[in-house]
């Protein structure tokens, strides 16, 4: 079901949350909200999956044949480990709490982390009036959020299905320096390996500036070295600088929280990910399943609830049948 003939290229919130209600209806989806999945382990003695949630005081148990584990890879805050955390005396927040810059005005911010949430929090930033510190670590490829008219993810998705992503990329990266020109001299180092290959093999997702970059090139938004050491008012960086900061916001990204609720399963490592890769990662044993964890967005994603749906579906026919 794509999205009504009337919404605009860039759906609001509101829009889709309105997209996703209907789409629920349509197809009489009945989810089940305010439940925190406790634990889920596998039955020898009844062939199935227990699932134990806790909604406020009440706990609920679950019984099924199958179970489809798909809380996916982004599913909890990443926390970094950085020396001296601890002892800052500012506001420190993950992204998945931001709300507004406004409640950072006229401060001096540091923002760890230069992904798509990173530069989007630091243009945010700079917008309410703060002082936004990005600090990039890494290399990191920045592409324009549209070419020609339409989105970049849309145009690297249509090329690739006639053209190697290799020769993808070099079209990317062609039109990236030609409309955005030379990110290293902002200090926003390119991976030697090509966006959409990197996004192949990696998981790494491409940043697509949403006007970040004109910010960094004014000086709006300072771009900074990696954290060496956080003090009760700052930080330190390993190029020797120091600088004193009001708040800091981690744009550290996400992690699956698979290992706190399913239990006794050897077909996930211990990063909560399916030890099989992308393709085949999508079917464990006794009825299980997974959907989101290719590292390959909604694509990936996509072609898991696919194989999903119908290998569950096959199996309800044959029984049928039989």
């Amino acid at each position: 079901m794509g999205f009504p003939k009337n919404f605009p290229k860039y759906p609001t919130k509101q829009q889709f949350i309105a997209y996703m209600e209907n789409y629920a209806k349509q197809f009489e989806i009945n989810p089940i909200f305010n439940q925190e999945v406790k634990k889920a382990e596998y039955d020898e003695v009844l062939g199935g999956w227990r699932v134990k949630t806790k909604d406020g005081f009440q706990e609920i148990e679950y019984f099924s044949k199958w179970l489809i584990v798909a809380t996916g890879e982004n599913a909890e805050p990443l926390i970094p480990e950085i020396q001296g955390i601890e002892k800052f005396e500012g506001k420190l927040v993950h992204t998945s709490m931001y709300k507004s810059g406004f409640e950072f005005s006229n401060q001096r911010v540091l923002v760890v982390g230069c992904g798509n949430s990173g530069m989007e929090v630091s243009f945010d930033l700079s917008s309410h009036h703060a002082s936004p510190h990005m600090v990039v670590r890494n290399s990191v490829h920045v592409l324009p959020r549209e070419i020609f008219g339409f989105s970049t993810f849309g145009v690297a998705m249509a090329l690739s299905k006639w053209f190697s992503l290799r020769l993808v990329d070099k079209f990317l990266l062609l039109m990236a320096n030609f409309t955005m020109g030379n990110t290293d001299r902002l200090g926003l180092r390119r991976p030697k390996t090509g966006p959409m290959q990197l996004k192949n093999v990696a998981g790494k997702t491409p940043v697509l500036d949403m006007g970040a970059l004109s910010l960094i090139k004014s000086g709006k938004i300072k771009v900074m070295n990696g954290v060496r050491e956080i003090t009760k008012n700052g930080a330190k960086f390993v190029d020797g600088q120091e600088k004193e900061f009001d708040s800091i916001i981690l744009a550290t990204g996400y992690k699956s929280n698979v290992p706190f609720w399913l239990k006794d399963c050897e077909f996930f490592s211990d990063e909560g990910m399916p030890k099989i890769p992308f393709p085949n990662g999508w079917k464990g044993g006794k009825g299980l399943y997974t959907v989101g964890f290719t590292k390959r967005g909604l694509l990936g994603t996509s072609s898991d609830a696919v194989n999903v749906a119908r290998d569950i579906v096959d199996q309800c026919t044959r029984a049928v049948n039989e």
